[in-house]
């Protein structure tokens, strides 16, 4: 099949890109794949919306019906010790942290609506279609991609519902498939589009949404907190958002640059639900849904070129979070827009296949560098100097970046990628987590359940070990294989059999968060995408 721009990935920057792709040329032929089984299944966000990226793209979406109609109404940064809490007063949040006119949103829904607007313009959007190769011109340069086939039992052997994967060709191919994606990490590799530019950074961010007494809720409100569970020596922090009908969208960011092979992000976040600041308002409430997804954290410093031969990369598959905001929805429907413009000037010119070197300048020219360089210091600052220093220095650096315009601590951006940081088990204090109460924590097993997962279980494992040996011969011993830690779904297993200690995969458990492949400290694991619409099937997330 053959189509003018195809587009990886129906979140909110391949979305976006394709609708300003009929706003600037209605004749183009657009196609978005996307690999859940419905459109924003497998999206995953706090999520509190900067606005000025939709209001770009389509403004007066409020009046069009878009999902995003929950006004924050208080905004709070909050401290907390084990067992008290502080509220940061509001003259000293550096503005550069503020958000104006921001809206609480379910990021599925608003993609759901997006879709709806993008077919409507005439572009064809496929769900449940994964693609999990690249086509490639005689020269190297990127014409398309390969879809998965279905129906593959898990020794290879074609079953009954076998139908086989077809070839995509287009003009230009634009990559929005999230942090870490198979296919951007494959051509951040080939096109060494990293080069020069610090290693990218992440965060696993653990997100559930909470039925809540009523007489607790008090829609608009937001809440970041930092501290508590989290020690000095591991950065991230956690949310929670006052949403419609009595619900709140609860979470925790842990950033994969921790140093404890002991350490459970999700073990963390079981911990954090039993501050008295957060578990008194989950009294009585329901944990209703349950989700996991790698974000990008490295900042301006990490972002890769974005443009190669046929494409670009655009969203959180080059990473344009703003961490200390917590912000990149924003910048994700920027990039998408920009690189719509880029790519219907370069076929209007009768051009295919060839790198837009306009590409990256238009992209950050669109607000995304002015909201990314004055806050480029923060991340590596906390993830040299910690929690306490860290964010002190990093405060420090923001408020001379808002009143001078300069970053005077911006020169410390070169860090270790995250697979990299581990010390051996020998070296550090073992973490013991407490044993779950099924009211405000839970077993993996029982949030997993909620993530609402489809994964037909005789189908190819899609976590691939490069070295089947490595997880008992060499991370075992060395750092008591860290991987049913650090997974939040309870796919790895290290059990013990006769003949010794056995590593198995659960690949059904899989919530394709990507924490695996970006934090083995042998870089043994690769996660390719399953058979298409298989995973996490969220609803409201």
């Amino acid at each position: 099949m053959e189509t003018d721009v195809l587009i990886v990935g129906a979140g909110p920057a391949g979305l976006s890109a394709a609708i300003a792709l009929k706003q600037n040329a209605p004749d183009l032929s657009v196609i978005v794949i996307e690999k859940s089984a419905e459109i924003g299944g497998h999206i995953m966000s706090g999520a509190v919306m900067d606005p000025v990226g939709l209001d770009a793209l389509i403004p007066g979406w409020r009046e069009k019906g878009a999902p995003a109609a929950t006004e924050v109404t208080s905004d709070h940064f909050v401290y907390l010790t084990e067992k008290g809490s502080q509220t940061f007063p509001d003259l000293l949040i550096p503005p550069v942290m503020k958000t104006k006119g921001g809206v609480i949103i379910s990021l599925g829904d608003l993609c759901r609506w997006l879709s709806e607007q993008a077919e409507a313009l005439g572009v064809d959007v496929f769900p449940g279609t994964a693609a999990v190769d690249l086509v490639t011109t005689e020269d190297g340069a990127v014409a398309g991609v390969i879809t998965g086939d279905l129906g593959i039992a898990r020794d290879g052997t074609h079953k009954s519902t076998f139908a086989a994967g077809i070839e995509l060709r287009a003009k230009y191919t634009l990559i929005g498939e999230g942090a870490r994606g198979s296919l951007a990490k494959q051509l951040i590799r080939t096109f060494a589009l990293d080069e020069g530019r610090a290693p990218q950074k992440f965060g696993l961010g653990i997100k559930e949404i909470w039925q809540i007494d009523p007489a607790r809720h008090q829609l608009g409100k937001v809440e970041h907190f930092m501290g508590y569970p989290l020690g000095n020596s591991t950065s991230g922090g956690g949310f929670c958002y006052h949403a419609p009908d009595n619900r709140i969208y609860l979470g925790l960011v842990a950033h994969l640059d921790y140093d404890n092979p002991t350490f459970s992000p999700f073990g963390e976040f079981q911990r954090f639900k039993l501050h008295p600041a957060i578990s008194q308002l989950l009294e009585g409430g329901e944990m209703v849904s349950y989700g996991a997804r790698a974000i990008t954290s490295g900042g301006w410093q990490s972002i890769p070129k974005l443009a190669f031969p046929g494409g670009a990369l655009i969203g959180c598959a080059a990473g344009f979070m703003n961490v200390p905001r917590l912000k990149a929805i924003h910048n994700a429907i920027r990039s998408g827009m920009s690189a719509a413009a880029e790519v219907a000037q370069a076929i209007g010119a009768g051009r295919a296949n060839d790198v837009i070197e306009t590409l990256d300048e238009a992209i950050l020219a669109n607000g995304i560098r002015d909201d990314l360089y004055p806050v480029r210091s923060v991340k590596p600052l906390w993830a040299r100097f910690g929690t306490f220093a860290g964010v002190t220095l990093a405060g420090m650096d923001m408020w001379a970046s808002s009143l001078a315009k300069i970053s005077p601590l911006a020169g410390m951006a070169r860090h270790k990628p995250d697979f990299a940081t581990l010390k051996p088990i020998s070296e550090v204090a073992r973490i013991a987590y407490p044993k779950p109460d099924g009211k405000i924590t839970f077993a993996r097993s029982e949030s997993v359940y909620r993530a609402n997962i489809a994964h037909d279980e005789d189908q190819p494992v899609h976590l691939r070990l490069t070295d089947p040996a490595i997880p008992i011969a060499q991370n075992l011993p060395r750092y008591g294989e860290p991987a049913p830690l650090y997974c939040p779904a309870g796919v790895y297993e290290v059990a013990e059999e006769q003949e010794g200690p056995v590593f198995r995969i659960h690949a059904q458990n899989c919530v394709h968060c990507k924490t695996c492949d970006i934090k083995d400290p042998a870089q043994n694991i690769t996660w390719v995408p399953p058979e298409g619409g298989s995973g996490p099937n969220y609803s409201g997330m």
